[in-house]
């Protein structure tokens, strides 16, 4: 297994999370990492005071690690919630207040991608209804995003982990990429291509990589079955990035899964 020419970031919100959030960034160049990615920090805060900010961004710097992903504010993440677009009400107002503020800590620290859970369905709610507001919010935040100088990212979950969100194949995220780049204009909403997620939907991961390469702004990674890093599973993720490296994607990886029974530090071996 070869992953020699791929660039990787770790996510902050699955490794290291055995440490406090302001010394994951030292953890993670301690591993030899000089990038890394986070869910929304804040699970109840999605407009958090300018200290906590402040402190990220010190925290980052003195690692020397750069932010290269970001999600807006998600809900209860982990937890059972998938996003806060699409949900009409207070959770969608609270992403709307988050939009600002994640697109100027971004800009702060040279973050090129904001990624936008889509959030499940609601009993007694017309989809179709979600889905308007969904496409509201995204342009909002797209256009948020380009102000920034970053993409907006789009992700497909998996049905049987997340089986109330909508968005569980690639071809359904990539539509709502098509439907934001075309209500704002900017080109600037892409798809984010997680393989384990595609993977756990029974997708055939070569043709997702040949049809949507060029639409992809991120992507991440975990093995399959377990969630876990590379070769504890059965994916050939060396390949499949080889093949995306070979489709024209030369963005990031991130490394988003589960950490090994060694603890997160433990869990690099696989690297070359």
């Amino acid at each position: 297994m070869s992953f020699t020419d791929a660039r990787f970031d770790v996510n902050l919100s699955l490794l290291f999370t055995e440490l406090p959030l302001l010394e994951r960034p030292a953890a993670a160049a301690a591993a030899g990492f000089d990038a890394v990615e986070l869910w929304w920090p804040w699970v109840d805060d999605p407009t958090p005071d300018r200290a906590r900010l402040d402190g990220l961004r010190s925290a980052l710097e003195a690692a020397g690690t750069r932010l290269v992903g970001l999600n807006f504010y998600a809900g209860q993440l982990p937890g059972p919630d998938r996003g806060a677009l699409s949900l009409p009400g207070a959770e969608s107002e609270r992403f709307r207040a988050n939009v600002p503020v994640a697109a100027e800590f971004a800009a702060s620290v040279g973050c090129p991608a904001l990624n936008a859970l889509y959030g499940n369905r609601i009993d007694g709610v017309d989809p179709a209804e979600q889905d308007e507001l969904a496409l509201e919010n995204l342009a909002f935040a797209a256009r948020a995003a380009s102000e920034a100088g970053a993409v907006l990212l789009v992700e497909a979950l998996n049905a049987p982990e997340s089986p109330r969100y909508p968005l569980v194949s690639a071809e359904s995220a990539v539509e709502v990429v098509d439907r934001v780049n075309a209500a704002t204009g900017l080109d600037n909403a892409r798809f984010l291509l997680d393989l384990y997620h595609l993977s756990m939907n029974g997708e055939d991961l070569p043709s997702v990589i040949k049809r949507f390469a060029a639409r992809t702004g991120h992507v991440q990674i975990a093995d399959n079955p377990g969630r876990g890093a590379p070769g504890t599973g059965a994916l050939p993720l060396a390949e499949l990035l080889g093949q995306l490296r070979a489709s024209g994607y030369t963005g990031w990886t991130g490394l988003e899964y589960k950490p090994s029974a060694g603890g997160s530090a433990a869990g690099f071996g696989w690297r070359p």
